[in-house]
């Protein structure tokens, strides 16, 4: 792991991620991941997964990822530039942006971008879905248990936290 960023650093970076996180943080969690792991070194590839999934087990928003990611690589002055840079550019754009955008409420081409931008979304948490598996599943059962898990999300009603105890059970046995 390479030495700790600058403050400076760490704001340039998720102020520049966050004008790209349409869906949210989660959207952009495969270029977090490339970045953060693969190309600057902050980060291992395990830590920044259980960042990932301790953010995702707290309550709150999704952007807390933000925040314990950058708490992680600069610690609390780094969680609160990390998390400054990532939400106000982005909600004062989305601030000034919606009063022009109610303007063409009736607009056929808003309809448009608004149905690319859906698309868009879509594509983006799947590949952060894949980055995730990826990065924290190491052998086959673990591969199989995490699309079983999708499969089961998607076609039942079985709540997920119930799922998460089973593969927390087969991780405590040493099956995956």
């Amino acid at each position: 792991m390479n030495s700790s960023p600058s403050l400076v650093e760490v704001g340039l970076y998720f102020l520049m991620i966050s004008l790209m996180a349409i869906g949210g943080a989660n959207a952009v969690i495969p270029d977090m991941h490339h970045q953060l792991v693969e190309v600057r070194g902050w980060l291992s590839s395990n830590e920044f997964v259980s960042l990932v999934a301790l953010s995702q087990a707290a309550p709150g928003p999704n952007v807390l990822i933000v925040s314990l990611l950058g708490w992680k690589v600069a610690g609390l002055s780094g969680a609160l530039v990390a998390t400054a840079a990532m939400c106000i550019p982005s909600s004062l754009m989305t601030f000034f942006f919606a009063r022009f955008w109610q303007r063409f409420q009736q607009a056929h081409w808003r309809a448009a971008v608004q149905g690319g931008l859906v698309s868009v979304t879509i594509g983006l948490i799947l590949a952060s879905g894949y980055v995730l598996t990826r990065a924290a599943d190491h052998n086959w059962v673990a591969y199989g248990v995490t699309a079983l898990t999708a499969v089961m999300v998607v076609k039942t009603k079985i709540h997920p936290l119930w799922l998460l105890a089973a593969a927390g059970l087969l991780g405590g046995a040493g099956l995956i």
